[in-house]
């Protein structure tokens, strides 16, 4: 029987012969020898059997990961590096998708779903080797964190990359519900966690985190911090004395502006998973090794999610030696160009405001969306009634009160409640905004998701230090009450593995240390005028950064410049997939106006499918929560099926030359019966990529333009 090889590995197999016989793969001079690259840091390796430990579950399996709660540290105040990596991966992959039977884990995708997409009895445990070193310039400032883990069932005769760089503002386990998809194919994976992170620099006793998750004191860490907030002993001093128990996050306050690097810690990724797999597999030539596997005979896949997906957008655009195949990602976060030139179009109608960056249209939504929550036509949307009875009750009418802040600002006309809630919907509406995320804006208001994204973002935008407190904004935990307070040291210590690097997180909260009664919880604070109205001032202050002209907004508008994308994938086969319910990252900023760039720039060279799938939402995670959350599993379904379909039709045009499928919209079925208990998913909520779309599903993309139907 004959046995097929991907055209990649027919190269890898005539580079290794000529290798081995003193040839040329090139005609000159042969391979190179397998170089370290510059900036990276010591390596740790540490293999795993695949039963008590693995790559994939941390050696708690399909079983284990369906658990609510990682098993106990043997001392919570000092867990061990291992136990730190088995709650990260455990929290990270739980954060990241529905976790329930009934959501579709353990059936349509989770470890013991094989590569073809069969369930199987197994725990799904992944033997192999992971890699582990910073990215560094030599200053100990970067430390980006890099990470590859390599399966047993690697095989450099079909050799592939994986890209999973974090989520959010996740650590390098942000992003393993994606690198499994590779681990199961026997890819290498490449992670990063791009210079962001849960651990933060607790500034009052002057800790920060290491590599591993553990914790050390800032001077006996030095250069092997993860994240040191740069202060000298006299301003951190001055610092404590006038802000006590707050703490520094690498994201906000790293002051290098982590996202214009993205893309390029990215291929740093990919560079170090080169390095890793050459000193493995490459061809030995005396006592070094070749680069044997190279861009020429290996398969390259950019993928994540969210800001993760956003950063395999970005280094697809910035791969210069060709380093990556193919893109594909989920609801990324890709920032376009100012004046970018192209119209997004939806049914018969053009959509009038579309392609703002994050900070831009996050810091819109911090402004309304609490307000929004109240309107009377979403009262049945999931958590509607808990944000209602929670944030607008009389013993806590913030939400009301931003109303009323807002009118008196000039921003809103209506005079009740009520009213003032719709104008503010539909101004969220106008702004871009699908009619389909509407239903979402209580819930996001509730857990605080525009407050978080627009003070971590602009914070780091303006590459503002943490003594500056952007906008009066700082982070430290609080007492129900709302009042600073010194964090629980067993929330600290684990942080590395529980935090999300956008607090609120892991026990952190978001302050206000210009409310008028004291520091305080963020929308427990008062405004100046000495009303509880979620930081109506704080909201405006964010939103000036984007909008004003002083000095401020000039930094945080000259950091957005730097991660604005230019559309050019380099004709790469590449596939988008977007829910067009997604409230954190709208459709109409990201995936639909940056097809039509892609198409502009590219013309008749562009790869790009853009794939929107209808009854899906930013967040996976909440539909597994359907006693949080009712409402999330009755009407939506989980986009990371079309992630991992998205993967496999990359793979498929690489390695057999299939087509991708066409710039479709995707249309599911919803589970359906009562919020909270629907029933279980099946394959008909979640039909497959067309190949060929239907006429009334197919999305038109032309130089500059997207039509997508309703």
């Amino acid at each position: 029987m004959k046995t097929a090889l991907h055209p990649f590995a027919l190269a890898a197999v005539a580079a290794a012969v000529l290798a081995a016989c003193g040839g040329s793969s090139n005609g000159v001079d042969g391979p190179e020898p397998n170089a370290r690259p510059a900036w990276l840091g010591d390596v740790k390796a540490t293999s795993y059997d695949g039963a008590s430990d693995d790559l994939l579950t941390a050696g708690l399996g399909k079983s284990g990961l369906e658990a609510a709660a990682a098993p106990a540290y043997a001392d919570p105040l000092h867990p061990t590096a291992a136990e730190l990596r088995r709650t990260a991966i455990h929290t990270n992959y739980r954060a990241l998708l529905d976790m329930t039977a009934a959501g579709g884990y353990g059936s349509l995708y989770g470890p013991n779903v094989d590569a073809q997409g069969r369930p199987t009895t197994g725990e799904g445990k992944v033997a192999g080797t992971e890699y582990i070193a910073f990215a560094d310039d030599g200053s100990g400032r970067q430390n980006v964190t890099l990470m590859v883990q390599v399966p047993a069932s690697f095989d450099p005769q079909k050799a592939c990359i994986i890209t999973a760089t974090s989520s959010g503002s996740r650590g390098i386990y942000g992003g393993i519900s994606t690198g499994e998809w590779g681990l199961k194919r026997g890819c290498a994976v490449a992670y990063t966690d791009k210079g962001t992170g849960g651990a933060p620099h607790d500034l009052q006793a002057d800790t920060v985190p290491l590599i591993d998750g553990t914790r050390a004191a800032a001077a006996a860490a030095g250069k092997k911090a993860a994240f040191n907030a740069g202060l000298s002993a006299g301003e951190l001093a001055a610092f404590n004395a006038a802000t006590p128990n707050r703490f520094a996050f690498k994201h906000a306050h790293s002051q290098q502006n982590p996202e214009k690097d993205w893309g390029r810690n990215t291929l740093q990724a990919v560079e170090f998973a080169y390095f890793v797999l050459n000193e493995r597999f490459g061809t030995q030539q005396g006592s070094q090794r070749l680069k044997t596997l190279t861009p020429a005979n290996t398969i390259t896949i950019a993928s994540s999610i969210s800001n993760g997906g956003g950063a395999a957008v970005a280094a697809a655009e910035l791969d210069t030696q060709g380093l990556i195949s193919g893109v594909a990602v989920s609801e990324p976060a890709v920032e376009l160009p100012a004046n970018a030139g192209v119209t997004v179009q939806r049914g018969g109608a053009q959509v009038a405001i579309t392609g703002r960056n994050l900070v831009d249209f996050t810091t819109y939504a911090n402004l309304y969306q609490a307000c929004a929550s109240l309107a009377p036509s979403q009262a049945a949307g999931p958590y509607a009634g808990a944000f209602a009875a929670g944030f607008a009750s009389a013993a806590l009418p913030i939400a009301p009160n931003r109303c009323a802040s807002l009118k008196a600002a000039g921003l809103l006309s209506a005079s009740t409640t009520a009213a003032q809630a719709e104008e503010a919907l539909q101004k969220l509406r106008d702004y871009g905004w699908e009619a389909e995320s509407s239903a979402l804006h209580a819930s996001h208001a509730a857990f605080e998701v525009a407050p978080a994204v627009s003070v971590t973002f602009a914070s780091a935008l303006a590459r503002a230090s943490v003594r500056d407190n952007l906008c009066g904004f700082s982070y430290a935990a609080a007492t129900p009450a709302g009042a600073v307070a010194p964090l629980a040291p067993a929330l600290l210590a684990t942080m590395f593995a529980t935090g999300n690097g956008v607090p609120p997180a892991g026990g952190v909260q978001l302050i206000n240390n210009n409310g008028k009664a004291g520091p305080a919880r963020d929308f427990l604070s008062l405004s100046s005028n000495g009303m509880a109205d979620w930081n109506t001032e704080g909201a405006l202050c964010l939103r000036n950064l984007v909008t004003g002209t002083d000095a401020s907004a000039q930094r945080l508008q000259a950091g957005m410049r730097e991660t604005q994308r230019s559309g050019n994938l380099h004709g790469k086969p590449t596939i988008i997939v977007h829910g067009r319910s997604d409230a954190l990252l709208p459709v109409n900023h990201t995936s639909r106006p940056y097809a039509a760039l892609n198409k502009k720039v590219e013309g008749t060279s562009s790869r790009l499918s853009y794939v929107e799938v209808t009854n899906a939402q930013h967040f996976d995670g909440f539909i597994g929560l359907p006693t949080v959350l009712p409402g999330y599993d009755s009407r939506f379904v989980p986009l990371h099926v079309y992630l991992n379909r998205a993967l496999d039709a990359v793979y498929d045009n690489l390695t057999q030359g299939k087509p991708l499928p066409a710039s479709q919209v995707v249309r599911t079925v919803p589970r359906g019966g009562a919020p909270g208990s629907a029933p279980a998913i099946t394959a008909a909520n979640v039909p497959a990529l067309a190949a060929t779309p239907a006429p009334g599903d197919a999305i038109a993309v032309t130089a500059g333009a997207i039509v997508v139907p309703d």
